[in-house]
C-alpha cells in the first residue's frame, strides 16, 4: 500500500462563498484521512515562499494579493496515493479544462480563484507540509474504516 500524505489549501474564496464544508466532505468520502487541519491567514512572507515557483510571472503579485487578502483553511491529507487522489477529486487548475464531479468543475467561476490548491508531488507535499505545519500539529491515528478500505 502507498500511503502517502498531501498538502490542501482551501483558498480565501472557498472561505468566502462559505463552501469549506463541501470541499472538505469530497476529500472524507473519498477515504482520505484529514491528519492536519487549520484556519489561518497566510501572510506575505509565507505566500511568498509558497508561491516561489511562480515569482517573476505576470500573475505572481496578483496571486500573493489573493491568497493573503483573506483567511485560508490549509490542511494535511493522508491515504494510499493521496497525492494523485487528491488532485484527481481537485480538477483541472484552469477553469475551462475542469470536468464536472471535480471540485473546481463543480465550483470554480473563475480561473484566478480556483477556491484549492493540491499538492502535485510527493517533493511538493513534503516542502509545503513543512511550510504551513509544524510536525507536533500532524496526527498519525488509525481510523477503523482503514480495516474495510486497506484489507489485505
Amino acid at each position: 500500500m502507498a500511503v502517502e500524505r498531501s498538502f490542501v489549501m482551501m483558498k480565501p474564496d472557498a472561505v468566502q462563498r462559505c463552501i469549506v464544508g463541501e470541499i472538505l466532505s469530497r476529500f472524507e468520502r473519498k477515504g482520505l484521512k484529514i491528519c492536519a487541519l487549520k484556519m489561518m491567514v497566510v501572510d506575505r512572507p509565507l505566500a511568498q515562499k509558497h508561491y516561489k515557483e511562480h515569482a517573476g510571472k505576470l500573475f505572481y503579485e496578483p496571486l500573493i494579493r489573493y491568497i493573503t487578502s483573506s483567511p485560508v483553511v490549509a490542511m494535511v491529507l493522508e491515504g494510499e496515493h493521496a497525492i494523485a487522489s487528491t488532485r484527481r477529486l481537485v480538477g483541472a487548475t484552469k477553469i475551462e479544462e475542469a470536468l464536472p464531479g471535480t471540485i473546481r468543475g463543480d465550483l470554480v467561476i473563475h480561473t484566478r480563484s480556483n477556491v484549492v490548491h493540491a499538492s502535485d508531488s510527493k517533493k511538493s507535499a513534503t516542502r509545503e507540509i513543512a511550510l504551513f505545519f509544524a510536525p507536533d500539529e500532524i496526527l498519525s491515528y488509525e481510523k477503523d474504516l482503514e480495516r474495510w478500505v486497506y484489507y489485505e
